[in-house]
């Protein structure tokens, strides 16, 4: 997702567009795991610049995506499989390197029960 100053800005069409398409991502992915029949939701918070170095002397500009997924904890369930439910994300995004049309960070999810 490269990168625009203007997805800082929460009042910007460019940040409403992008979270709207990455919450529906988002939302997508969560609903086909199986915290699907307690999932509620994903809000896409922030985007931010960032970089990525491949090999020294080499860069390439990205956005960062700050976002939280929410699901119902009842209260007889047992608890959330942290383990589980990151290795089932890794399979559906090609081992946490693609969603949809993005490009991840393969070392940039983290699940938080």
């Amino acid at each position: 997702l490269p990168y625009n100053s203007d997805m800082e800005n929460p009042h910007s069409a460019k940040f409403n567009s992008t979270r709207r398409v990455m919450n529906a991502l988002l939302h997508r992915l969560m609903k086909e795991s199986s915290i699907g029949p307690i999932f509620l939701g994903c809000e896409t918070k922030a985007f931010r610049e960032g970089s990525v170095f491949y090999r020294p002397g080499s860069q390439r500009d990205e956005t960062h995506v700050d976002a939280v997924c929410t699901y119902r904890k009842e209260p007889s369930a047992p608890p959330l499989d942290r383990v589980g439910l990151y290795h089932q994300v890794s399979n559906k995004t090609t081992g946490i390197t693609l969603l949809g049309p993005y490009s991840l960070d393969k070392d940039s999810l983290y699940i938080n029960g």
